[in-house]
């Protein structure tokens, strides 16, 4: 894989171009992705963006969402897209299996690939340029950061600066996390002098629910989480029976894992969810306990040191038996 910097000559020539990101996207890869689509056009390109499935609703008001392709939606149009493109941006995963069943067109397709994401453990073989840099705290911050050293700041117009906000806002948990260094207020700062509302974007994030969902949070909280304060753990289990009867949606889950972080003295919280299909796990914790290496250990999965995620087709019953087990194993780490 070849440095990105090496990329950028390439851009003033227009190319059929696709960009992609990981399944189920959450605001950081639709967010990069939209991002790099509205710098992208303003050379001329043509550029479509795919996503390997569908997204939660509460990503439809950025701009240029209602032009995204969902591959599950309409393969047949997404597979026409990428045998015309050039250029492949993959962004915001690390693995082509994240791409669900678009990874066996992506790992033959012989256009350009590049690589721009902040998870571990890239696979680089795949890419013929690209940057992987964990210390980010997000992919729309890599995105700014490919933008400004290219030379192209005078590019991000009003449309660009919404999707990079929302994706690095989300992606440090409203600048909480201990990824948000100093380039990251810089790089809102700069968004701010250009005029961005900021506030709107929040709005339209996190206040954009139906009832149900408050409901069925309650109902998690109250029958599903269970404390080990022994090992400093939190676990949700959520059977599908419970999605089913609070009619959730793709991405009403989402940061629900989080709660649990908020108890004293909880390092490590954890949600396991039936899909049907597959049992979705995801990890939080805070400090030293790296659930990347967790997640990748017994759930086939990762991600970052405090933020990771997997999935299993055991029943839903063996994966929280699996869990329990590694809380075992891994006492002494959730207790130093």
């Amino acid at each position: 894989m070849r440095p990105i910097s090496e990329f950028f000559p390439l851009l003033t020539t227009p190319q059929s171009v696709v960009v992609t990101f990981h399944q189920k996207p959450d605001a950081d890869a639709m967010g990069s992705g939209l991002a790099m689509y509205h710098f992208l056009v303003q050379f001329g390109h043509a550029v479509s963006v795919i996503s390997p499935t569908n997204w939660p609703a509460f990503l439809n008001w950025m701009p240029g969402a209602k032009s995204v392709v969902d591959y599950e939606m309409n393969s047949e149009k997404a597979q026409g897209l990428l045998n015309q493109a050039s250029w492949l941006f993959c962004l915001d995963f690390n693995v082509l299996n994240r791409t669900k069943k678009m990874e066996p067109i992506l790992e033959q397709l012989t256009c350009t690939k590049i690589l721009i994401d902040h998870h571990e453990q890239p696979d680089t073989r795949y890419f013929d340029y690209g940057i992987s840099n964990t210390a980010k705290s997000s992919t729309a911050e890599m995105v700014f950061d490919f933008i400004e050293a290219s030379g192209n700041l005078d590019k991000i117009n009003s449309a660009l600066a919404e999707c990079l906000y929302a994706g690095v806002m989300t992606d440090t948990g409203s600048f909480r996390f201990h990824s948000t260094s100093a380039s990251v207020h810089r790089m809102v700062a700069t968004l701010k002098d250009l005029g961005l509302d900021h506030s709107q974007i929040h709005e339209n994030l996190f206040d954009n629910f139906l009832e149900n969902r408050f409901r069925f949070f309650g109902n998690v909280l109250l029958h599903r989480m269970e404390i080990f304060y022994e090992y400093n753990a939190a676990l949700i289990t959520i059977p599908q029976a419970d999605l089913i009867r609070f009619n959730v949606k793709t991405g009403d889950t989402e940061r629900l894992v989080n709660f649990p972080l908020s108890i004293k003295g909880i390092r490590l919280a954890a949600i396991i969810i039936d899909r049907g299909d597959e049992r979705k796990s995801s990890f939080r914790s805070k400090g030293g306990f790296d659930v990347n290496t967790f997640a990748r250990k017994y759930f086939n999965g990762g991600g970052h040191f405090n933020a990771a995620g997997g999935k299993n087709s055991e029943p839903l019953e063996e994966v929280v038996q699996k869990f329990k087990m590694a809380l075992k194993e891994n006492r002494d780490l959730l207790n130093s």
